[in-house]
């Protein structure tokens, strides 16, 4: 009777808890993709500003850019949602009264520990599948965008330069009408040479159905023409002077969305998964290898050569001389003076293309071993940042119980703090081993190797109750040292005591226990 009453009061408690963690991990799943997107949204602004983007190609962006967002996402959220969850249990008591019914930590903990691992799972899967795919496609719309003409919107008073080979200002502009007033026009499209020079007092300019022409219309101005042959060395300078009531041009101007090939992307590290990075990764180093050996060989036959002309006669006559000390400039100490300088000359030649030849053949060298570094760091980051959500919440949980604040006061400042912390160990470890100044697995690693001892430590102490981390502890100690005593504040109550009604009482008393009775029989 009473082993499955327990066996059933667990599943609730377990229910309970992972209920009040889910609710909080949605929430703060949702805040911080929408700050780490916000961020993102920040870096490419220029990219999307005045380029008269579809509402289609936005939604591509922002879908994208979140799914590559999720993995990241994911271990603030696990961090923020612990600490929350936990701080509230602390803060409404109710992580007291687990502890006092006999339930460790550990096993207030496991039920969200196996929730927790199905999250590494998930940000395994976008780290290895889904993001790739995504992040090429970003990548690719990306590009396009940085390609794409911006939307013809001309400023007052300075010069307008996106269109090519034009140069454009004007002093007004009438945005209901489309009227331009005072147009100054640069047209460069002959050279600057051969530059025109254009002045009307008003124009208009039209995009072309196809939005692959501009319409110029100009009206009552004049055209300066500068007719100077390149050939041309005298200082006046002949032109030509053209007034026109009317002028029409057409000028090329492409404003279409145009998708780049995605296959420039598709060969990018984080456009790869973990089977892809692998066989790039082996390519790259036979690559490597088979180049090395080329130019090994190509130094060695070349500026490190052998002397030419001498035989294994000459060989053995050079070691039975056994010559200990020689003189290597003798011949140029005795050659006259024009023959030393052109002897200077081309051992200074020799050795500056050699430098030349060497500075090139290790720039190919180091290039293909970043890139294989970055094929390394990137197969190592798919495993690190998923494993870092069971790392946090083994920060967050026990923190939570700690610091027993709920809501979003302490909680936000302690995840902000822990993750800056994990920021920095995480960034600097990824650009040492991409700079080959560290071993790969080495500065990948160091982030989790930095935090699962102290999520260890913390998870241990909580679990313990340690004095450690009691706060009040320290508080206490602090105010011993100094002398501060506490002050308890006494009120004065008034206390009214009535008469109990004892012949109700004994029918109060049977009605409750039958009551009891009656609820113990249903469970």
């Amino acid at each position: 009777m009473h082993e499955p009453i327990k066996m059933l009061r667990i599943k609730k408690l377990d229910i309970f808890i992972v209920k009040s963690f889910m609710m909080l991990f949605v929430g703060t799943f949702f805040i911080c993709l929408f700050i780490f997107m916000m961020q993102f949204l920040w870096r490419y602004v220029d990219e999307l500003v005045g380029k008269g983007l579809e509402m289609s190609v936005m939604a591509q962006f922002f879908f994208y850019s979140a799914l590559t967002l999720v993995p990241v996402s994911l271990p603030l959220a696990v961090l923020l949602a612990s600490l929350i969850t936990f701080g509230n249990f602390g803060e409404r008591y109710e992580l007291l009264a687990m502890k006092a019914a006999g339930i460790s930590l550990l096993k207030i903990m496991r039920p969200l520990v196996f929730f927790v691992c199905g999250l590494v799972g998930i940000s395994f899967y976008f780290q290895n599948v889904v993001g790739p795919i995504a992040q090429a496609k970003l990548g690719t719309l990306i590009l396009s965008m940085k390609q794409k003409s911006p939307e013809l919107d001309i400023p007052e008073g300075v010069f307008y330069s996106e269109i090519p080979d034009y140069n454009l200002k004007i002093a007004k502009k009438n945005r209901k009408t489309g009227m331009l007033y005072d147009v100054l026009i640069y047209d460069l499209k002959e050279g600057f040479e051969k530059a025109r020079v254009i002045y009307a007092d008003s124009g208009r300019l039209e995009m072309t159905a196809d939005k692959q022409h501009l319409w110029l219309h100009l009206y009552s101005g004049d055209l300066f023409e500068n007719l100077k042959a390149q050939s041309m060395k005298s200082q006046n300078v002949p032109y030509r002077r053209e007034s026109f009531r009317e002028k029409h041009t057409i000028i090329e101007f492409d404003s279409d969305f145009n998708m780049v090939d995605g296959d420039i992307m598709g060969r990018q590290s984080s456009a790869k998964d973990m089977a892809q990075l692998q066989s790039s990764i082996d390519s790259m180093k036979v690559l490597g290898d088979s180049i090395g050996r080329q130019y090994y060989k190509e130094v060695a036959e070349g500026n490190f050569r052998a002397s030419y002309g001498l035989t294994k006669e000459d060989t053995a006559k050079i070691e039975k001389a056994d010559i200990q000390e020689y003189n290597v400039d003798s011949l140029y100490e005795v050659s006259p003076l024009m023959q030393k300088q052109k002897v200077i000359s081309s051992a200074v030649s020799r050795a500056e293309n050699m430098a030349s030849d060497l500075t090139f053949k290790s720039y190919t060298m180091e290039t293909n071993d970043y890139a294989i570094r970055k094929h390394k760091t990137e197969w190592h980051k798919k495993i690190t940042i998923s494993l870092s959500c069971l790392l946090f919440f083994f920060i967050g949980a026990p923190l939570g119980g700690i610091i027993r604040k709920g809501g979003l006061g302490m909680p936000v400042i302690v995840s902000v703090l822990v993750f800056i912390i994990y920021y920095i160990i995480d960034n600097t470890g990824y650009k040492m081993a991409r700079d080959g100044k560290w071993i790969v697995w080495m500065g990948m690693w160091t982030s989790s190797a930095v935090l699962a001892p102290l999520g260890i430590f913390l998870t241990y102490k909580s679990n313990k109750d340690s004095v450690v981390l009691n706060a009040d502890a320290y508080i206490n100690w602090f105010k011993k040292v100094l002398g501060i005593r506490s002050v308890r504040h006494l009120f004065k109550k008034e206390v009214i005591i009535n008469d109990p009604d004892y012949e109700r009482i004994p029918s109060d008393l049977e009605s409750l226990t039958a009551e009891c009775r009656l609820s113990l029989i249903h469970i």
